[in-house]
């Protein structure tokens, strides 16, 4: 049996951290971000149906999306945003359903699915488990800051367009606190692994 655990946070919540130190003890992760940028690729089936549904002009030089320009429609028109997710977000699942057949066809006992936005997005029922890493708002926002060259309020902003840490944490089957050092975040990780036995 093949479990299949989401793991989620915030933005600036050490995710890839946690991600990095499951990928070094052998674990499988299919990362969303990753998938969500391979589908918009020149000649993938979502990015014909952006251009066709957004325009030419939003081509780069290279052939590649103008990522700024569609960011920029979008972020001022609710309906073209919708139109963009419905494009992209089932090419991003369709994506990472095949990765996860493929980590089952070689005998993957745990699969970790990366997703950002599991909750905003409703793929819970992707997962058997969710793991959720945390930490607390103003490391969050101190991190966030830090990391994006950021203002507060631009920070801010970010992190109050997701759900917050703290909802996610009432909804997950296990929470890593990374707060505090990468090594204690790391014993966390192993202690939960032993718990759930989980083997890659």
């Amino acid at each position: 049996m093949v479990l299949i655990i989401g793991l989620t946070g915030g933005i600036a919540s050490g995710k890839s951290t946690v991600s990095s130190l499951l990928k070094k003890r052998g674990f499988t992760i299919i990362d969303a971000d990753i998938a969500a940028r391979k589908v918009v690729q020149p000649g993938e089936e979502a990015y014909k149906q952006i251009i066709k549904e957004f325009g030419e002009e939003i081509i780069l030089p290279n052939n590649e999306i103008n990522r700024q320009m569609l960011g920029e429609i979008i972020f001022h028109q609710e309906g073209k945003r919708k139109k963009l997710n419905g494009i992209v977000h089932p090419a991003v699942r369709k994506t990472m359903m095949a990765q996860k057949e493929e980590a089952i066809a070689n005998g993957k006992k745990t699969i970790f699915m990366d997703i950002p936005l599991l909750f905003e997005s409703d793929l819970v029922w992707m997962v058997d488990k969710i793991l959720v890493v945390y930490v607390d708002p103003a490391t969050q926002l101190s991190r966030l800051m830090e990391r994006n060259q950021l203002l507060e309020r631009e920070a801010m902003a970010r992190i109050s367009s997701q759900m917050s840490l703290e909802e996610k944490v009432d909804r997950a089957s296990a929470v890593v606190n990374n707060n505090s050092t990468i090594e204690n975040t790391d014993e966390q990780l192993e202690a939960l692994l032993t718990t759930w036995n989980l083997q890659p």
